[in-house]
């Protein structure tokens, strides 16, 4: 269903890709939006157990974008460094297919956000927090069904190199 990747060289092992998915503070999360159209959106997130969380409002256009068809893309960049001189950029990226599904109220609800608050605010306690906004966020799912990583031939020279 997914195609192999072309430059086979450049792939990243799945290790070294869940590690861009643990660093990355944002993403683009990719969607089928309105009509067809596609429905691309820079969001925050945690990856964690394996799965991809995001949090959003309890109504807009991403629900509404997910209930009429859970799969979705999420690509995040880890580095990217313009070399004019050799027209080229160097580059590391994770990209990931799943299905997204909206966590109801409960336990998988609470984990979710406390790990969504561990990533964004590792200093603060969150119960407060949770507690306060707990009926008016909703939190996104994504279980993965493919992921890889890419690297850009310039850094794999530099770290070959080293």
């Amino acid at each position: 269903m997914f195609p192999e990747m072309r430059r086979k060289k450049q792939q990243l092992s799945r290790e070294e890709t869940e590690k861009i998915f643990r660093r990355g503070s944002h993403g683009v999360l990719a969607l089928l939006g309105n009509e067809g159209w596609p429905y691309a959106l820079p969001i925050s997130y945690v990856y964690n157990e394996g799965k991809l969380y995001f949090h959003c409002a309890a109504a807009g256009h991403k629900l509404e974008a997910i209930a009429r068809d859970p799969r979705a893309s999420f690509c995040v960049v880890d580095a990217d460094e313009v070399i004019p001189e050799l027209f080229t950029t160097a580059y590391r990226s994770a990209i990931a297919f799943g299905r997204i599904r909206v966590l109801e109220k409960g336990p998988e609800l609470v984990r979710a956000l406390e790990a969504l608050c561990g990533k964004y605010s590792p200093d603060i306690e969150p119960e407060e927090e949770i507690e306060k906004f707990i009926d008016s966020v909703r939190v996104l799912e994504m279980s993965i069904e493919h992921m890889s990583g890419k690297e850009g031939l310039e850094l794999l020279r530099r770290r070959e190199e080293k």
